[in-house]
């Protein structure tokens, strides 16, 4: 399946990359590529997980948002599966994938424990990529009539959901405290102490 995924990854790269998308120049760079990085470090300590499936979820779990924006939780149940299948991946493959990624989505922590290791994965590298690199600022970039506070409430509820409902593998929560720390104050979440902040 090694070729297929190959397929998959040049199929949403030229997708990501498209300017109608609104995130097109950094969104495979600063987003997918390290998600798919944090993923692949994650399978070598979960033996047991589906590289194949696990590849396949962290380079389709953006699709919808890719084509579709506005209603980017629906395009990927409408327009997902049948993307693999012209990229000739397996029926049950296919369908696996879309389903996989509904329970992603929801980003409800309980859904997502009681899931696949393939799916705990995906979502926590989703969650932990976005506290890497120039994410937030570059979304900043792109919302410009938005005010400095509406884009630091936005952060903060996002990095928040991510930590709290996204990041639900041990190892992931224990490397990413951290960055999760420094993230929150670059947004305006501050600390009440400065000097002896022990999670900085």
């Amino acid at each position: 399946m090694e070729n297929l995924t190959l397929n998959l990854k040049n199929k949403i790269k030229q997708l990501a990359g498209n300017k109608d998308f609104l995130h097109h120049k950094w969104f495979v760079k600063y987003h997918l590529e390290i998600a798919e990085k944090i993923a692949l470090e994650l399978c070598d300590i979960y033996k047991e997980a589906d590289i194949d499936l696990v590849m396949a979820l962290v380079w389709m779990h953006d699709y919808g948002k890719i084509i579709n924006m506005n209603d980017q939780y629906q395009e990927t149940q409408l327009s997902g599966e049948k993307l693999l299948l012209e990229l000739n991946f397996p029926e049950d493959f296919s369908q696996k994938v879309i389903n996989l990624i509904e329970i992603i989505d929801s980003k409800d922590s309980d859904k997502i424990l009681a899931a696949s290791i393939e799916v705990k994965i995906v979502s926590s590298a989703d969650g932990a990529s976005h506290l890497l690199g120039p994410f937030y600022h570059l979304w900043f970039y792109e919302s410009p009539k938005k005010s400095i506070e509406s884009l630091l409430e936005d952060a903060s509820r996002k990095i928040r959901t991510d930590w709290e409902n996204k990041i639900v593998l041990p190892e992931v929560k224990e490397s990413f405290r951290h960055y999760f720390e420094v993230m929150k104050s670059a947004n305006g979440i501050l600390p009440e102490n400065f000097l002896n902040n022990q999670n900085l």
